[in-house]
């Protein structure tokens, strides 16, 4: 990972709220980063560190909109992880209600693991990454070989 991250921000609908507030709170670590976050979800990001910056800031925001997270976008997300073009992933689900693209949130969580991605999915979590020293530098993560579950007959 460079020194400057791209870090994924995911909410789902009862948690969208929480990640506005999360964001008002990081706006300024969060600009020296690029962002890449799911529908809704972006535009919510987006609205609010304009508000935090100002008009005149639009230009200068590195934000990548994604499809909303049931019409693709979880998708999306974890093609970019296994691409190595996200670093971290803030993700804030709703642990109470069931979500119809339930089978992709899995998918996402899994892919996130599988490749090392730091993962927060609840604000205690995220305030940890965020306030880390090595948000700010470089970090070489390990990635486990899984190739030998291929010769074992189980498919990746």
């Amino acid at each position: 990972m460079k020194q400057s991250k791209t870090i994924a921000l995911v909410a789902h609908d009862n948690r969208k709220a929480d990640m506005v507030e999360w964001v008002e709170w990081n706006w300024e670590k969060l600009l020296k980063h690029k962002l890449v976050c799911t529908g809704t979800t972006g535009k919510l990001v987006a609205e609010a560190l304009i508000k935090m910056q100002g008009d005149d800031f639009t230009g200068k925001l590195s934000l990548t909109r994604l499809k909303s997270g049931p019409l693709g976008g979880d998708q999306q997300l974890g093609a970019k992880i296994a691409e190595g073009d996200i670093d971290m992933l803030i993700f804030f689900w709703d642990p109470m209600q069931a979500q119809p693209h339930d089978v992709d949130v899995k998918a996402l969580l899994r892919i996130a693991s599988l490749y090392n991605i730091p993962t927060a999915t609840n604000r205690s979590t995220a305030d940890f990454m965020i306030s880390s020293p090595l948000l700010e530098q470089e970090y070489h993560q390990k990635v486990k070989d899984y190739s030998g579950y291929i010769n074992r007959g189980i498919d990746l």
